[in-house]
This record gives C-alpha cells, structure tokens and sequence, in this order.
C-alpha cells in the first residue's frame, strides 16, 4: 500500500518554500523576475543531466532516474521550484571536481551551501551503514546517524531533501524488485519515518513505514496486504454508506460537518495488530471518518450527538483537544458500533486542527533563503515577515523536541556535540571543537598518549585544529611514547575534552609517583648498603615495617614521609643491655612504686620506673600531643603522636609492641629555659619572589628558631605548577604555641596551606 504525493496546489504541505502560487498577493511590492529564475527546474537538469546520464548510485539506482523521482516528491509536498531544482544539482555535485565553488558561480551560494551540506550528510550516513560493527553496537551507530542528521538540519531543505531522496529509494527497491539492505530499511524506518512524523509531514512518513515494513517483515506485510485487500470493496462501501449518513444528520443539527472516509496505512495496522495482540478483525480503525468543523465547541457537540447515536466502545476514548500531543496535535478519537454492529473508529477536529496534523508546523512554513531576496525575486515584509519567523521557529521547535526524545538519557544537545569517523568508518562522538587528540583518547588511552600527528579527510592537519562533524580522522601514533605538557596549556587548545585532560594528567600523574618510588628506592637500597644488609627482600623489610608492598615504603621515603631512622632501628641488633622480653612483660606490671612517677622533661613509660625512650622523627611529638610509645629492637621505645600514620601501619602488624606512654614533668636546664623538641611545619604557597623570606620573618617574629629549610618549586611538573612546598623544622618548648604561627601563615599572600607533619 503507497500513499501517492501527487497533490492539489492547495493541499501542500511547503516546509522549505515560499508558496508559489499565493506569494505575490501577500507581498508587498514583487521585483521582476530574472530570466535565469523563469524555470530553475530545466535549467538544473539541463547541468545535471550530462553529469548524472549513465551513473547508478550506491543503492544501484541509475542518478538522474532518482533526481527525477526526489523532483517529484518535493513537488508533493509543495517545494519552491529552486528547491526541486537543488535536488539535481545535490547528485551532480558527485561529478563535479570543487562542486561547492562551480555551483556557487553557476546557481548562488544558496544552493551551493545546500549542495554542500546535504552531500556531507550523505556521505555520512553511507559510511556509517556501511561500518563493520557488531550487533551490539548498531544501534548506537543508528543513534548516532540521527543526531548527525539533527546537527545537519538548521538548513531545513537539507532536511527535507534528505527526506524525499529515502523515500525515493525505497520507490525504487519496490518497484524493481530488487532486495533492500536491512541497514537501509531498519534506517528508514528509526530514523527518517519519526522526523517526517515530527514536522508533521504524513505522506512522506506514511510511506516510509510502509515502504520499511514491506523490507522488514516481508512475510507479515504480504499476509497483512492480502487480508485487507480481500475485504476492501466491501470495506470501502459501508465506510461511504456510514459517511454519507453522518454528514447528513450532522448538517440537520445545524452542524457544518465535513466528513471524510480515513484511509489506514498497513504499518499503523501491523503496530496497533502486535501492540494490543489483536486479529485483523478486532481492529477497530480499519473502516475510520474523520468530522471537519469550524470551532473546538463543535468538536465537542458532534462528539455528543455521535455518543447519542451510536454505542461508545469502552475505553476507547481520548481528548487529544484538552491534552494535545507532544508534537501539537489535537484531535478528539472515539470508538463506535456502528448499524451494522461493527466497529468504526472516528477523529473530530477543526479545520486549523486538521490543516496541522496533515502537515505539522510546516503547514505555513515559509523559508527564505540567504540574505533580503525571497524566491522569484521579491522582498518579504511586515506582517508576512514575522509570520514567516514564527513559523521557522515553530519548526525548529518540533526538531529539538525531536532530538529530545531520543537523546535526553544519553547525552546533551546536539550543539555540545560532533560526530567524526574513524578511517573505518565507526562513528566516534565528541565534544564541540574537539581536536585530533581528544578523538585519539576517545577511542583508546594508549593511542592518545601516543598520538604525534593526524589526517583529517585525508590531510595532515595541527593537532589542536577543531573537528567538525562528518570529517574521517586518522591517526598518526608512535610505537612508545607520552603527552606532551602543552596539551594541558588551554591557550594552546590541544584538548577540550575533559576526559582527555583527566587522563593526560593521570599519566604525569604516574610519571611523578613512578619517580617518587624510584627516589625512595634508592634511599632505601643504599641504607641496606651501609648497613650490609643487600641480602634482604625488599617486600620483606615492607612487611615488617607495616607496609603493603615495597613500593608503598619506597612512596613515602621518596617524599620524605618516613624516616631512614626507622629502618636502621629495625635492622640493627638490640642493644645487650636492654631485655626486649622483659620490656614487653612490664608493660604489663604496674607497681605502686611506678604509678605515677614520671621523670623530669622526660617520658614517662606508664608502668615501668625508667625505660629508654627516643622521639620518633617522622612525626615529630611534642608537648602537649597525645602520644603513644612503640616497643623497637635495640633503641628502647620509640614515641609517636598518637595520630601517626606509621604508627598506625607498624601497629597494625606488631599490635603487642605498642606501649602506653605520657609526657614528664617539664625541667628547666642550668639556664633556665625549658626543653626545646624539633617539629615539622609544612607550607604550600602560589611560588612568588619573597615568599620564604616573608615566612621566615614570621617564624622569628614568633620567637620560633629554624634550624631545617626544604623548599620544592612545582615548576615543570604536570599539575599544580604554579606551587611551591616548603618544609622547616622549628624548635618549641610547647606544641599548642604552633597554633598562633600555623593562623598567621595562611594570612601570607599567596599562601594556600600550613600544617604540622
């Protein structure tokens, strides 16, 4: 079943055109035509012809045959005559060597862009059929052809061009009989049936699905054809008996009805038979009247006097008026048995509803090309004028609803994004502006590392210029090899992914730990050196001093986190005259004499008279800070800051050894100036000129003595370059003075943060 488009002047639906026929009485003043627009449909086939005689296109079409063909279609739905005459210069540009510039001379830059456009599309949407991809993946190519088509389309003429050459193409598959890709079919039927629908274009969609559905589920179609083609004239009678009646008894009411015989497309029937699980017999819209009144209020009075005459079936009953579709449209449907106890489906609309649902938002579409110049020379004007950008706005409108419902769980507008093929022909998308680089980590983290150059359509081209959608990238990678810091410059524009950049300084990132541990290693191997102790396993000497693995010790020596001091406690033999054993048992034993007593400006280990004690280096205690003591081999207790992370990974595999501890009583020294303890302070600042000497001057107007500077510039590293971190070792007799210096440092200018180790 074909819906034909051969219509009357007055019935078409213009998408791209101003209306011939009724355009010059609602202009004002019109130019006189120039000769080369008398008919500038001869006059593109004349160029074309030479061109397109004895070529086929891909789908095995002869060219000239399916330019006729999409001419004619366009004619259907009532096109400009420059719009039909587009659709021969669009497959003549196939044979053109720089078709945009010979256009351009020949017919104006209008149809030149048209003709550029709507042959990128083209070849777009062939590449991507044509991609070898796996099952799972094909429907995201289809996805990703319908966006690109949406990105395509703020040309409409690209749009509908697009549209009536599918549809030609699938004509022709039918009428010579010749097999029809499932690709193009399934296409046809996801993506170009549901635009036509959303500009409201129903000749063109109706036959799309059909056309598909025929391809698709040849057997079904068949089946589905043959039944309703069995009962047609019988169908066709009591569908006109019915209709006759009702408009008869509606005008006797006084209503001012027109009531049409609707005809009923096999897709919507094969859709509606498998939706519901219904029998050919059991639906209900295969004998449909639609009623064409004046005003809403007689949608509603024709719908009583319907209900009053004939049985309502339940359920069966939808205010499309009060609730419109997404798409605008508004109708009332109701279901009645009709004399002959069958059931018979009827819409009521008014006549601005039906003028809609037959052609959408482009029923009064009026598109004006480039610049002040309307079609056939005149000017559009005034009141016209904003009738034409309205309705233009109405349309894009119903394209963005579109895309919306496709796209909203996946990803933003099509504005954000591009879409560009890999040289096989994969669509790949990306972020608006994206370059080379951003598509190389796209498709996989080690070819954007490795990317050095890149082809765009077959050119070398800066790896920082922006792509744009329809153009295929081929990448120029070395074998081995990493980002460059440029690419994390933003004024160099290399990437404008966020995902790329994230992975770029991952990777510099993991340079700057792979050198932290390579540090630390060293560090570590030449402690075990002077210690002659080269035959440990580094995993071991880990394990034993509370960390996971070796690199995880090697991580911290190589920042300075962890104190050589640590594993020379660990490898060196205890000192004879301290009793490891007996240390650990009299953690255990509180005697009266020991409860209590604690040494002066010392450590007191709680339950033990006097004990070796030494304070931990990497972090540093001092009064008044909780501490916790840690049972060493040869150097007595070890005092941490209950808060030290290598304390808490050293407890964690010797719980046994750590020990309760407090601080003594302060003692002055023959001077009297109370105990002095070493502490590290780190500071991380903006690196500028007189940093450390303003901070230096702080610490001494603070009265604190610096008796160690570390300062590490982050010039050069690949995040936070700008960073300076600087490392002193103060000297107080009491922490909580700390406090003070710490609130006055971040008050610094340029200083980000101050802490204690």
């Amino acid at each position: 079943m074909k819906t034909e488009l051969g219509l009357r002047a007055e019935q078409a639906a213009p998408i791209v055109a101003l209306l011939d026929g009724d355009l010059p009485s609602r202009l004002p003043a019109a130019q006189p035509m120039r000769t080369e627009t008398v008919d500038p449909i001869q006059r593109a086939r004349a160029f074309a012809e030479p061109l397109l005689a004895g070529h086929v296109l891909d789908t095995g079409e002869p060219a000239l045959e399916h330019a006729d063909g999409v001419a004619a279609i366009l004619a259907g739905v009532g096109a400009a005559p420059s719009m039909r005459a587009a659709s021969y210069l669009v497959y003549a540009g196939d044979y053109l060597n720089k078709p945009e510039e010979i256009v351009a001379k020949a017919f104006g830059e209008s149809d030149a862009s048209l003709v550029s456009h709507t042959r990128r599309l083209v070849q777009i949407q062939r590449a991507a059929r044509e991609a070898k991809v796996e099952d799972q993946r094909r429907q995201e190519q289809t996805e990703l052809v319908r966006k690109m088509l949406l990105a395509f389309s703020r040309d409409l003429r690209v749009v509908l061009l697009r549209l009536a050459s599918r549809l030609q193409t699938l004509r022709w598959f039918a009428a010579s009989k010749t097999s029809c890709p499932r690709e193009l079919a399934a296409e046809s039927l996801q993506v170009f049936a549901p635009l036509a629908n959303r500009l409201g274009i129903w000749q063109i969609k109706w036959e799309l699905e059909d056309l598909s559905f025929r391809f698709l589920e040849p057997e079904h179609y068949h089946q589905l054809a043959k039944g309703l083609h069995e009962k047609r004239v019988e169908r066709e009678q009591s569908v006109e008996a019915v209709r006759a009646s009702l408009e008869q008894q509606l005008r006797a009411q006084g209503l001012q009805a027109e009531v049409q015989g609707r005809p009923k497309h096999l897709y919507s029937i094969w859709k509606k038979m498998r939706g519901k699980g219904l029998t050919l017999e059991r639906v209900f819209d295969l004998r449909a009247l639609r009623v064409i009144v004046p005003e809403v209020a007689d949608c509603y009075a024709v719908l009583a006097r319907l209900h009053e005459w004939y049985q309502p079936v339940d359920g069966e009953f939808d205010d499309y008026i009060a609730r419109p579709k997404p798409n605008g449209y508004q109708s009332l449907h109701t279901v009645v048995v009709a004399a002959d106890g069958r059931p018979m489906e009827v819409q009521i609309r008014t006549r601005a509803m039906h003028e809609h649902a037959e052609h959408g938002v482009a029923a009064h579409w009026a598109y004006k090309e480039a610049g002040t110049k309307g079609y056939a020379g005149v000017t559009a004007a005034g009141e016209f004028e904003e009738q034409v950008a309205q309705a233009r706005k109405a349309v894009l409108r119903q394209l963005l609803a579109w895309e919306r419902d496709f796209i909203a769980e996946s990803g933003p507008a099509f504005d954000d994004r591009i879409y560009v093929f890999t040289p096989q022909a994969n669509v790949v998308e990306l972020c608006a502006n994206a370059t080379a680089v951003d598509f190389a980590y796209a498709l996989h983290t080690d070819l954007g590392h490795r990317c050095r150059g890149a082809k765009v359509d077959g050119q070398m081209v800066p790896l920082n210029t922006p792509l744009k959608s329809g153009q295929t990238v081929e990448i120029v990678a070395l074998k081995e090899g990493g980002p460059s810091l440029d690419w994390l410059n933003p004024e160099l524009g290399y990437l404008q992914s966020a995902r790329s950049k994230a992975k770029v300084r991952a990777w510099f990132n993991a340079q700057a730990q792979a050198q932290t541990i390579a540090k630390g290693r060293e560090l570590v191997e030449k402690l075990l050196q002077r210690e002659g102790k080269t035959a440990i396993k580094l995993e071991d000497l880990a394990g034993r001093l509370g960390f996971r693995n070796a690199d995880a010790l090697f991580e911290v020596v190589g920042k300075d986190e962890y104190s050589l001091r640590n594993i020379e406690t660990l490898l060196r033999p205890p000192v004879p005259e301290t009793d490891e054993d007996e240390m650990l048992a009299l953690r255990h034993t509180r005697g009266p004499a020991a409860e209590g007593r604690a040494p002066k400006g010392g450590v007191l280990v709680v339950g033990v008279d006097s004990l070796l004690t030494s304070l931990a280096r990497c972090c540093r205690p001092a009064p008044p800070d909780a501490i916790t003591g840690y049972v060493t081999r040869g150097k007595g207790v070890a005092i941490h800051r209950s808060d030290c992370a290598n304390l808490r990974e050293m407890a964690r595999s010797a719980p046994e050894r750590v020990i309760a501890v407090a601080w003594g009583e302060p003692a002055s020294d023959k001077a009297g100036k109370a105990p002095q303890y070493p502490v590290d302070l780190v500071v991380e600042a903006v690196d500028r000129t007189g940093l450390l000497r303003d901070v230096l001057e702080l610490f001494a107007k603070d009265k604190l003595s610096v008796i160690a500077v570390n300062q590490q510039s982050g010039k050069g590293k690949p995040a936070r370059s700008d960073l300076s971190r600087m490392s002193f070792t103060v000297e107080v007799s009491d922490a909580q003075r700390l406090n003070q210096t710490l609130a006055a440092l971040v008050q610094v200018p340029g200083v980000r943060s101050a802490r204690r180790r």
